[in-house]
């Protein structure tokens, strides 16, 4: 027996049909927009999502302009929307969910590191996207956060939040002091090592994302965010379900890999990774929690209490910026 649809979900997906409609008697067509996926041996992560969505502009240098936050909510998802992956010389069919959004594992094998697939929405111009392989032999991954831990934006709070998706320049957005550096340099040190920024931010703002990570000189990887909007069984998603699911699939699916989790002290990054070092402690590598600056605790709506670790199997730092972070994680054989 089918779940029940939520009411407030199906006026949402009437809501957008009709925009649909509307953008296709105009002209308008969809196309996808590609998230970096990662996979292992024999198999594949696709990310992406299906859109009507006017094209970026481009400055005279040929970079992408900068973009108001709002803007990255204008594109129409497209639900159930047919979707070719083209991966080496063979094409799978796969199919959007409601909202629009690609995210499907295919059995296909691809060399170690990063490679690239396409994708196309109803037989239209193909879009590349970048998958990152995780090689059998990979045994060290990090999975980072990213609101207040890579990038400030006193997130949780609803106004403030709101002023930071819907309204800031994306080139106003600053990097946490010492992030990049010490995440680049986990990267480097561990060579063919997986990074994924898993994150409770809307898909909308993917583009954006990837646009300031490599402004900002943050090593690249995969991006695992969420639907805003409500499910089939409540009025919104919850980020700490998103997050613990995510986390269960990575270890799931990499057994072999422990996993550098770091996060904040200003959401529920403590408590997940809490709860997900107890159910799956040998997939753990470390955990590192940013302590949030006093005025971007206000910001944010105050600190989540960060619980006393010192009897867990793992090594758990804190510090307050990247800096402190890689100098914590020297101490304790998890950085070099």
């Amino acid at each position: 027996m089918s779940p029940k649809i939520h009411w407030f979900a199906r006026l949402e997906y009437r809501y957008h049909s009709w925009r649909e409609r509307r953008a296709r008697k105009r002209g308008m067509t969809a196309t996808v927009t590609p998230f970096p996926g990662y996979g292992g041996p024999g198999w594949v992560r696709v990310v992406g999502r299906a859109l009507i969505v006017r094209p970026p502009r481009k400055t005279e240098t040929g970079e992408y302009a900068s973009v108001r936050g709002w803007r990255s909510f204008l594109g129409i998802p497209v639900g159930f929307a047919q979707v070719s992956v083209t991966i080496g010389d063979r094409t799978f069919e796969v199919v959007a969910d409601r909202g629009g959004v690609i995210d499907t594992r295919i059995e296909v094998s691809l060399e170690p590191g990063w490679q690239t697939i396409s994708l196309s929405a109803e037989s239209g111009e193909p879009v590349e996207a970048r998958v990152f392989i995780v090689g059998p032999e990979i045994c060290f991954g990090v999975v980072s956060d990213v609101d207040d831990t890579v990038m400030v934006t006193a997130l949780p709070r609803p106004f403030i939040a709101a002023w930071n998706s819907f309204v800031v320049d994306e080139h106003a957005r600053l990097p946490v002091p010492g992030m990049a550096v010490l995440l680049e340099r986990l990267v480097r040190t561990n060579p063919g090592a997986p990074m994924v920024y898993l994150s409770t931010g809307a898909w909308n703002i993917a583009p954006t994302l990837s646009r300031f990570l490599s402004r900002h000189l943050f090593p690249p990887g995969a991006m695992l965010l969420t639907d805003w909007g409500p499910t089939h069984d409540r009025w919104f998603r919850s980020g700490m379900d998103h997050k613990l699911a995510n986390l269960r699939r990575l270890a799931q699916e990499f057994p072999q890999v422990t996993w550098l989790l770091i996060g904040d002290d200003g959401q529920k990054d403590d408590a997940i990774y809490t709860q997900f070092t107890s159910e799956f402690p040998g997939s753990v590598a470390g955990v590192a929690i940013r302590r949030l600056s006093p005025a971007e605790a206000v910001l944010a709506g105050g600190r989540t209490v960060v619980d006393d670790h010192s009897d867990v199997p793992v090594p758990w730092v804190t510090a307050s910026d990247g800096a402190g972070l890689l100098e914590r994680l020297e101490e304790v054989g998890l950085a070099s």
